[in-house]
């Protein structure tokens, strides 16, 4: 699979959907799908078992395709882009926030 250009920890804000214009937190991406914190929320109905003795509704994250989501730099939602740029080691490949230009790690 081709490298994302979202990380888990990443601050990202949902451009479509049912939760457009909500942002959070990246929690983990796979396969091209991402879940983040507070977004895209099912009821799911889970057995009794050890662990939750009770069982019964619980609130959880669904994932969402990346392409709905966009990074989120100095409050607002950018593209990224990547760049490499002289270091220690010789030359790393990083991302830029495509607005300001400004290197995101």
């Amino acid at each position: 699979m081709a490298m994302l250009k979202i990380k888990k920890g990443d601050t990202v804000k949902v451009i479509t959907g049912k939760d457009k214009g909500k942002e959070g937190k990246v929690l983990s991406i796979k396969e091209g799908k991402v879940v983040v914190e507070g977004v895209n929320l099912i009821t799911k109905h889970s057995k009794a078992t050890q662990q939750n003795p009770k069982g019964g509704i619980v609130h959880q994250e669904a994932a969402l395709d990346v392409s709905n989501v966009m990074y989120v730099h100095k409050g607002k939602p950018t593209r990224i882009g990547f760049t490499t740029v002289d270091g220690k080691n010789g030359k790393k490949k990083v991302r830029v926030a495509k607005s300001t230009g400004d290197v995101i790690d």
